[in-house]
């Protein structure tokens, strides 16, 4: 188990500044909303801040009588209201506050807000259906017609709910009623946690611009997943998918958001662009975008667990339930994941657990960093803790007795015969972090303000895996003065991708790093390589780069053999540009002038190569089989403290250890972990979306709590390093595992202090000022 630097590269392992930093801190960097174009009109929806209604009557004519606005549009005046992910571009039925009932544009903004506040809807508001609970109700209103309902506990086809059916997977390994009879020690928790808002800076935006020659509809987009965009573009105009381009603008921040809100704020674009055949601008505000936008699943968990006295674990039961909100095209991929982890990163002989989404006319829950793993932790280590104080045994040595370590079997049966590091970094953390020292330390407090000590263990899936195809494509071409332009289909959304790429492109071609140009997602340029989501960028959508580099290289050093005279070609070297021979390393040539070479005979200068994964056997039926091709490892330890009196919690210091395989980027990957470090610890405290009957109270950033540069606490990341040959030269993920511990790890530091003085633990996110000052005595509330 070294740590970071102990791999031998030329390009890799090493702190390249970002190819993109200087255009982002000199201004020079587009995004969406900074594009002008001649003639161009403003776009914008009105929402119906309604939960749950019909709407009886719908009137544009004094909004189309209005000087200088071009279009208004209802449902009824395009070919398809809803889209292919499920949600409505304008909607004739009212699910949530968030839909929208007609769209318009217009010559400046003042116009277009005169427009929208002239259209006149009457509405029949109805009964809604709003929390975990009421939606399992067996009288619960039905939000969606393709809900179904639970026979035994099991969503069943045929029946009615307000389950959605395609989110439910299910694990079964080993036999778990039986294995409970064997258990001296069983208890059984119910842990919550609520929706999250992504707080990207820049919000949604984008602009249609139609040509009217040849039909073909582009968009400039702040789009995370630009293929996922051009589906968008193709599905709401009805057009073939070679008329619709989406070019992929500077995004100011993601982290899963930019998918659905993005889909339908190009469409909408689209739409209105064809309909007055004038470029259309649409800047989502920060209202809407907390109105309409996905948030982090609210979670309802119920888990049963049991072991012998001397900590042995051998069953685990649970039920994982998701608010999924009135339309939902992302809980059925993120339940996937859910159910996969849901036993931990532990061996459990016998694990039997159920995972599933309902409807209810609230905001929608989509991708979010991390895609379900910073609830389904928080709610497995806290678990864990209480296990350990059930069975009357110090935590760190009932996870000693079962966490998993190479072939050992996960709770889908899959064999993890890669490197698996957990216990390894578990205790490298432990003694790193002085945790136990400082955890008896910490009993001894009394007064107002206290510290306390946490300390959460998990894995993460690398990449796709079973839940979607995780292939990907790359180009890479070289021209005749010997730089170099790399493309793929996969995207940069401010995680340091095109710099990554661009080392992993020079470290297989052996050209400088400056001498190659990362060109950005254009989807008439590059083939779809699947969506930039699960931190497949480098670990699989890499794979694609570097085989496309080797290629190229191997061509190159045909020309560069036959130059210098040299066989066999083995003996080409291609270092910083240049040729040589190894036999003769004073004597080379530059790369340019074996690419002129090239050129000027006509042979190949560019490469496209495409990469499959190896194939993976999962049983979704039975949540048994191989779902990854590895994973990565992390243990975090947080330390805080808690105002008593007032409920504030303070964090003092997060220690974060992760299995990177090979760092690509130092740099980058401490960047993530920074990053993660505060999203998680928003997670833990201060970040929720207050939702009362579907209507959301919380609607900007002056009542919406998170981190900032004041409150973020001390951070050391530290990275280890495996021989793993699954990712791209040994990668694996780290942008999702990042902040995925961090909630729960504050948490179980909050706990500890809520132990030690009241007797007493929260169960429930966020740990907010109002649930540690009065804890058991808050009513539960909240929107799971």
């Amino acid at each position: 188990m070294p740590l970071m630097g102990s791999k031998s590269f030329r390009v890799l392992n090493r702190a390249v500044p970002r190819v993109d930093a200087v255009d982002k801190v000199t201004g020079r960097a587009q995004y969406a909303a900074d594009l002008k174009f001649p003639n161009m009109l403003v776009g914008g929806c009105l929402r119906s801040g309604l939960s749950h209604a019909n709407i009886v009557k719908i009137d544009t004519s004094k909004a189309k009588a209005i000087p200088g606005v071009k279009a208004v549009l209802t449902a009824a005046d395009i070919p398809k209201p809803q889209s292919w992910a499920d949600y409505m571009y304008i909607t004739d039925k009212v699910r949530y506050v968030g839909d929208v009932v007609a769209i318009a544009a217009a010559e400046d903004k003042e116009t277009l807000e005169e427009a929208l506040k002239a259209i006149e809807v009457e509405y029949e508001e109805l009964e809604g259906v709003y929390t975990i609970d009421d939606a399992l109700k067996p009288d619960a209103i039905q939000v969606r017609e393709k809900g179904v309902g639970l026979v035994d506990g099991i969503p069943t086809p045929g029946t009615k709910g307000n389950v959605f059916l395609e989110s439910y997977y299910p694990i079964r390994k080993g036999n778990v009623e039986e294995a409970f009879k064997q258990c001296d020690v069983i208890i059984e928790r119910e842990y919550r946690t609520q929706f999250v808002e992504h707080s990207y800076i820049e919000p949604e935006a984008c602009v249609a611009v139609s040509n009217p020659v040849d039909g073909t509809m582009t968009v400039y987009s702040s789009s995370q997943n630009p293929f996922f965009g051009r589906r968008y573009i193709a599905d709401a105009l009805q057009i073939p998918m070679n008329k619709a381009r989406l070019v992929q603008q500077t995004l100011g921040g993601s982290f899963g958001g930019k998918e659905e809100l993005v889909g339908l704020t190009v469409g909408r674009a689209a739409l209105l662009a064809k309909a007055t055949g004038r470029p259309v601008k649409m800047v989502v505000s920060r209202e809407e975008s907390f109105l309409e936008s996905s948030k982090r699943h609210p979670f309802r968990f119920r888990y049963k667990i049991g072991a012998t006295k001397d900590g042995r674990i051998l069953a685990l039961e649970g039920q994982l339930i998701d608010n999924s909100g009135a339309y939902n095209n992302q809980t059925q991929y993120m339940n996937c994941r859910a159910a996969i982890h849901s036993a931990g990163v532990y061996n459990i002989p016998n694990v039997k657990t159920d995972t599933f989404g309902v409807f209810t006319n609230n905001i929608h829950g989509g991708a979010f960093r991390g895609y379900s793993s910073p609830q389904v932790i928080f709610a497995q280590e806290s678990l864990i803790e209480e296990l350990a104080e059930a069975l009357n045994m110090d935590v760190i040595e009932l996870r000693r007795k079962n966490l998993l370590k190479q072939y050992d079997l996960t709770a889908t049966g899959q064999k993890l015969v890669q490197p698996t590091l957990i216990r390894e970094i578990m205790e490298y953390m432990l003694e790193k972090t002085d945790f136990v020292a400082k955890r008896e330390q910490y009993k001894q407090q009394t007064g107002p303000k206290r510290r306390g000590i946490g300390f959460v263990t998990c894995y993460r899936g690398c990449g796709l895996g079973a839940e979607s195809p995780d292939a990907s494509g790359a180009q890479v071409t070289a021209l005749e003065d010997g730089t170099i332009i790399i493309n793929s289909g996969t995207a940069e959304n401010g995680q340091g991708l095109k710099t990554a790429y661009t080392q992993i492109a020079a470290e297989a071609l052996g050209v400088r790093v400056e001498d190659i140009h990362h060109i950005g997602v254009d989807t008439h340029a590059i083939a779809d390589s699947g969506m930039t989501v699960a931190s497949r960028g480098t670990v699989m959508g890499a794979q694609s780069m570097r085989k496309a580099a080797l290629k190229l290289r191997k061509l190159l050093e045909e020309t560069a053999a036959d130059m210098l005279n040299l066989s066999p070609l083995d003996e080409v070297v291609i270092e910083d540009s240049m040729c040589y021979a190894k036999s003769d390393p004073n004597t080379k040539i530059p790369l340019s002038k074996v690419c002129a070479a090239r050129l000027w005979s006509g042979k190949q200068l560019s490469v496209y190569e495409w990469f499959e994964p190896k194939p993976l056997h999962f049983d979704h039926h039975t949540g048994q089989g191989d779902v990854f091709p590895t994973y990565s490892y992390a243990c975090v330890v947080a330390e805080v403290e808690v105002d008593l009196e007032t409920g504030y919690v303070d964090v003092l210091k997060v220690s974060s250890g992760h299995d990177c395989g090979t760092v690509i980027n130092p740099a980058l990957a401490k960047g993530q972990i920074y990053g993660g470090i505060a999203m998680g610890m928003g997670f833990a405290l201060t970040e929720e979306v207050e939702v009362e009957q579907g209507k959301v109270g919380t609607v900007n950033f002056d009542s919406y709590i998170f981190p900032t540069a004041m409150d973020v606490p001390e951070m050391e990341p530290v990275l280890f390093e495996c021989d793993d040959p699954e990712g791209t030269y040994g990668a694996k993920s780290l942008g999702e595992p990042a902040t995925e511990a961090v909630g729960a790890a504050i948490a179980s530091a909050v706990n500890s202090v809520l132990k030690e003085a009241r007797g007493e633990r929260l169960r429930r996110l966020p740990f907010d000022l109002e649930r540690v000052l009065l804890g058991k005595s808050l009513r539960a509330g909240g929107n799971s």
